[in-house]
């Protein structure tokens, strides 16, 4: 199982924010550096989220974004504001994303889902962030009637392979993931699971390697020393 260190952007730095509410974040410094120290650690891939992307679509961290990916040798898959083809096509194609998730626009717009997927295939991941089983757009402040688990087959029946899947009442609560929801969707579509959201112990990373989940994000426990990641890659094997 793979590990994705998160390094989540907004105003240009690397914070971590409590059940998706913008108020409530903590600033950790700079992403490039955090991004190389996970890097030198051990990481084989990495998590980065354009917050303020998420919230206004604006591609306002570009610069930082392109900079940190040139500097880098390993991999990095990113969400936040990919919301037309433009947008996508500059993450992939000039930014050199390995793969851009996709999370609003396979709600409310799945013919570019549909054409996202056509032209990159597994470089376009989807991003099911839910509460209550109730799938959440714009950065976890839009609020659906649409249900996780259906949402799931539907994008799979589209194509694509790798879901991030993200219990926003658990994502930085130092409390546990949604280990019943994660092995729900694993089991009904058997698609690339990415578990977010809650991961606080070793025991998490091991029992959400027994849901089926192909990877799981690491954050908050990471940055604030429950583990280091050479102990959570010890736990994923």
């Amino acid at each position: 199982m793979k590990l994705y260190p998160a390094i989540d952007i907004m105003n240009g730095k690397c914070v971590r924010l409590v059940q998706g509410e913008l108020n409530k974040s903590k600033d950790y410094g700079e992403p490039l550096e955090m991004a190389l120290r996970w890097q030198d650690a051990g990481a084989n891939y990495l998590h980065v989220i354009d917050l303020d992307a998420a919230v206004t679509g604006e591609f306002l961290n570009r610069e930082l974004i392109t900079k940190m990916v040139q500097s880098l040798k390993v991999p990095v898959q990113m969400g936040g504001g990919a919301r037309t083809k433009e947008d996508i096509q500059i993450r992939l194609d000039d930014v050199g994303i390995s793969r851009v998730i996709i999370g609003t626009s396979a709600v409310e717009d799945p013919d570019l889902l549909e054409w996202a997927v056509s032209k990159y295939g597994s470089r376009i991941a989807v991003s099911l962030d839910a509460k209550d089983g109730k799938v959440l757009i714009k950065g976890w402040v839009g609020e659906t009637d649409v249900d996780v688990v259906e949402m799931a087959k539907k994008v799979h029946k589209m194509g694509v392979q790798t879901i991030i899947y993200t219990d926003v009442s658990k994502d930085g609560m130092m409390q546990g993931p949604n280990f019943e929801y994660t092995e729900q969707i694993v089991r009904e579509t058997w698609m690339n699971l990415i578990a977010s959201g809650g991961i606080s112990t070793l025991e998490d990373i091991r029992n959400i390697k027994g849901t089926g989940a192909c990877g799981c994000v690491i954050g908050k426990a990471l940055y604030d020393g429950a583990f280091t990641l050479q102990e959570a890659l010890i736990a994923a094997k």
